[in-house]
């Protein structure tokens, strides 16, 4: 291909200023009211203005700290600001005057040359987030009754149905919630050898209480583990065997609810006057007497404005972790302590928080969780909205199942196809108006126990583009037990099918070789666990992006079809070349990479620096 037929020259965004809260950019986090915070925006040559300053809030109200030049190049000047955080989360954005910019504000969502509301602006907070190791690590999501199981199923409950292992769930009916295959914690604690070969660091354990399901969602009772699992000496077996191999593991727990046979509620029920009556919202109005979880008789809620219940719950957190827990993930976490008119939410968490200490706590939430992160609670999410959701739109396959035909996170439409700029920009103000550490302890899940499996919405194809996109983006990625194998699932309970560990000739291998090769790569990468990202090109059907911290700089580009072929400056990635680190060659001519046009694909380079 000569020059003049040459790919036209992409990457504008490249050339726009950047700032977010990664290392590159955040120098000097405060930790207590009063520090100051020191901040780095990046300004590419061509778009220099007379000055820049940061507007940051105080008392709420909107103050400007000049910054000056920190250093410069050929390419970009980098300027620096400092300023003092009062506030525990502390707002701010950046101002570009005068010279070419002529009045550009710089937040979260990009640059605007006009004025931009506050939901936006980048933020800055005391709470130095969740622990290192989540950084650096990779959770497994194991549904423990369809897992593994070490034994059969003994001294089975008058609710459990039990089922075969290689028969596959009902997935609707009465008996669904019932049905017992027997996997259980010891089971587990056998096929580690699976989960560290995968790469994963961490193992996230759904409910391992007593129940009266398999879900185990309806607790009985939080005081001890569930015996169909092999009860605590069985949990303490695994934590042993886990932490042996320097794997972590999590626990989950429902702040929202219990099960209506849970023993609070059963003492609530027996006497008025017991202190369990006030841990739950009585409402006669209601068909079962009390108010639940999306109306689940078997789900009440709890009342957070008891003093009691919040003593109980923080014993409940600790004395697990004291145990060997090294987390919690927070089940119903967006509701738990709202009720009409009553918004404890804040409270309960900044309460978990204090009870879990120094480790990991993620919160279940389905929607915008941007308003419930910050605030010295939760340290991250389950990133259904600004990952998820936006992965799917993007890479479905044209032939759907019936089920994501009809519907599509609760909502009576189908599962719709957006294209790419739609996608980026998703991702991108699901990222804004929060503290960085808070982007970077949620997940990236591409499904989980409560949806169809990625593997079924995307197709194989598409479902190798999607991994790298949970490998290398910002968060944390959570692989759901099974997607590593090719598990299918139409919906969350259809894709709770036991592992087919006596079935190994149904196992995409290939697939599994993929997924250990992109967990290795953002495992020993500083740049994918730690740094920034930039959008370098956006289109229907390809998004590349720079993912920086101050050792490393990678480019990735995902495309869910074949595509024009990209031609970026090297003068704009500021490299001299590009290292191929995952997929195809790049290949440089007269100062641009070209890069490769297949899809749908997935290729990492490392940037030599220029």
């Amino acid at each position: 291909m000569s020059v003049a037929e040459s790919p036209p020259l992409v990457g504008t965004a490249l050339a726009e200023p950047h700032h977010d809260g990664s290392e590159l950019y955040l120098l000097e986090q405060p930790r207590e009211p009063g520090e100051e915070a020191v901040v780095r925006l990046r300004v590419p040559r061509g778009a220099e203005p007379d000055a820049v300053l940061v507007r940051y809030l105080h008392d709420g109200e909107p103050r400007a700290a000049v910054a000056e030049v920190d250093e410069e190049n050929e390419r970009e000047t980098w300027w620096r600001a400092r300023f003092p955080a009062w506030s525990p989360s502390t707002r701010y954005r950046w101002l570009l005057s005068g010279g070419e910019p002529g009045w550009t504000w710089v937040n979260g969502a990009g640059a605007a040359a006009r004025d931009v509301t506050d939901a936006d602006d980048f933020v800055v907070a005391h709470d130095p987030g969740g622990p290192r190791w989540h950084l650096d690590g990779v959770v497994y999501e194991v549904y423990p009754d369809r897992f593994a199981a070490s034994r059969s199923p003994v001294d089975l409950p008058e609710w459990a149905i039990p089922r075969a292992w290689d028969r596959p769930p009902t997935a609707r009916g009465p008996e669904t919630s019932r049905e017992l295959y027997g996997g259980d914690l010891r089971g587990i604690e056998q096929r580690l050898d699976h989960v560290e070969q995968l790469g994963a660091t961490a193992l996230y354990l759904t409910p391992i209480f007593p129940a009266r399901s398999t879900h185990r969602y309806d607790a009985t009772t939080f005081d001890r583990v569930d015996p169909l699992l092999g009860g605590d000496e069985a949990l303490d077996s695994l934590l042993r065997a886990a932490h042996g191999r320097g794997l972590r593991v999590i626990g989950d727990l429902t702040a929202n609810h219990t099960g209506a046979g849970h023993e609070w509620f059963l003492a609530a029920r027996a006497d008025p006057g017991a202190p369990e009556r006030a841990f739950y919202l009585w409402d006669d109005g209601q068909d079962a007497g009390y108010h639940s979880w999306l109306g689940h008789a078997s789900l009440p809620k709890l009342d957070w404005r008891s003093p009691e219940l919040r003593a109980r719950f923080e014993a409940v957190v600790r004395r697990w972790l004291d145990r060997g827990l090294d987390g919690w993930r927070i089940d119903v976490a967006n509701m738990t302590g709202r009720h009409h008119e009553v918004d404890l939410h804040h409270e309960a968490a900044r309460l978990i928080r204090a009870a879990a200490g120094d480790a990991l706590l993620v919160a279940e939430h389905g929607h915008d969780y941007r308003a419930d992160l910050p605030g010295g609670g939760w340290q991250g999410t389950m990133n259904y909205a600004g990952f998820l959701r936006p992965a799917w739109t993007w890479l479905r396959r044209d032939d759907l199942p019936e089920e994501l035909r009809r519907t599509f996170w609760g909502l009576p439409v189908g599962l719709p196809r957006l294209d790419g700029s739609a996608v980026a920009a998703a991702m991108t103000e699901f990222r804004t108006g929060l503290p960085w550490s808070a982007v970077a302890h949620s997940w990236s899940l591409l499904d989980s126990h409560d949806t169809a499996r990625f593997r079924t919405v995307a197709g194989r194809e598409r479902q190798l583009v999607g991994i790298g996109l949970q490998l290398t983006l910002p968060g944390v990625p959570m692989v759901f037990a099974g997607d590593e194998l090719g598990l299918e699932g139409d919906w969350g309970e259809d894709a709770r099918r036991p592992m087919p560990w006596d079935r190994p000739e149904s196992w995409d291998t290939g697939l599994l070789a993929e997924y250990r090769r992109l967990i290795a790569l953002r495992r020993s990468s500083h740049a994918l666990r730690h740094g920034g990202c930039r959008w370098a090109h956006v289109d229907a059907d390809c998004l590349a992006y720079l993912r920086e911290s101050g050792s490393e700089r990678l480019l990735c580009v995902a495309a869910r079809d074949a595509h024009v072929p990209l031609r970026l400056p090297l003068a704009l990635l500021g490299a001299r070349g590009l290292e191929t680190v995952y997929g195809s060659d790049a290949t440089l001519e007269g100062g641009d990479a070209l890069l490769p046009a297949d899809g749908p694909s997935f290729h990492v380079w490392r940037l030599i620096d220029g």
